[in-house]
């Protein structure tokens, strides 16, 4: 049975039996769980054995019960949740070949050969890593007798996947990161909330948000809350900035001034 899928064709028996899973890792996002509910979801569709790797890397290090079959009530009712759903960890462990080589051999033990990674920079720097490796730690496992050779010519192909979960929308090749747009949405609501003490006050107000190295967020909270400046860590502040930016705020102090005492004159 062959559907389409926007301009693609997803043949449903191809992928009959392949074992997939999914993990969320590093600092949370509003909009993990959707990721995780769409992956599961098209998986069980696609005909695949999928499966959730709790606690990120961790769970993956420590296999067991930390690798579990999902199903389609699974992801029932989560969509609409913050967090994640399967937990999200540190993992220094994983940091370390001995930890990858864990890493390997529980996910061989499952039959998983497909890997859905959510997170962010660091994240998906560790899992292009872990795909870089695979055949040599597959070797070492081999060496050891931990695995069979059966199972190292069987999952000698590790497939990954990155869905970046980040709130800065600090990454190169998708329009916007998951849990962007729900980040915003908090500033404006926090923005919302706090200019009418401004204005009733005739007070300034500095909001400082989050972005590390990138100013999207900051940026674009400027220019919907009409913000009369912004510093941002792509357009490095003038100098003289301290002067620039009084000289602002003393022309929208005039400017209210005139606008009050022109209307009352009228």
């Amino acid at each position: 049975m062959t559907e389409i899928e926007g301009s693609k064709f997803i043949e449903r028996g191809a992928h009959k039996g392949k074992g997939i899973a999914v993990f969320t890792s590093g600092g949370d996002s509003q909009g993990m769980n959707a990721a995780v509910r769409s992956v599961v979801r098209m998986g069980i569709y696609l005909g695949c054995k999928v499966y959730f790797i709790r606690e990120g890397y961790q769970g993956m290090v420590d296999g067991g019960s930390n690798i579990v079959e999902a199903n389609w009530s699974s992801v029932s009712c989560i969509i609409h949740k913050g967090g994640t759903i399967i937990g999200s960890a540190r993992c220094k462990d994983f940091r370390e070949r001995e930890g990858r080589l864990k890493a390997a051999k529980n996910l061989v033990e499952n039959g998983i050969t497909n890997l859905v990674v959510i997170g962010g920079d660091g994240s998906l720097t560790g899992a292009d890593l872990f795909r870089q490796e695979w055949p040599s730690l597959l070797d070492e496992l081999l060496k050891t007798n931990q695995i069979t050779a059966e199972q190292r010519e069987k999952y000698k192909f590790l497939q990954i996947a990155g869905l970046v979960g980040s709130i800065d929308n600090d990454f190169c090749g998708t329009d916007m990161t998951i849990g962007t747009d729900s980040a915003l949405h908090r500033i404006i609501e926090a923005i919302d909330a706090i200019v009418s003490t401004a204005y009733s006050h005739q007070r300034t107000f500095i909001m400082e948000v989050m972005g590390r190295h990138c100013g999207y967020l900051g940026l674009v909270a400027a220019l919907t809350g009409e913000a009369d400046y912004v510093f941002i860590p792509e357009w490095p502040a003038d100098p003289h900035w301290p002067e620039l930016l009084c000289k602002k705020i003393l022309q929208v102090f005039q400017a209210k001034i005139l606008h009050y005492y022109g209307t009352a004159f009228c």
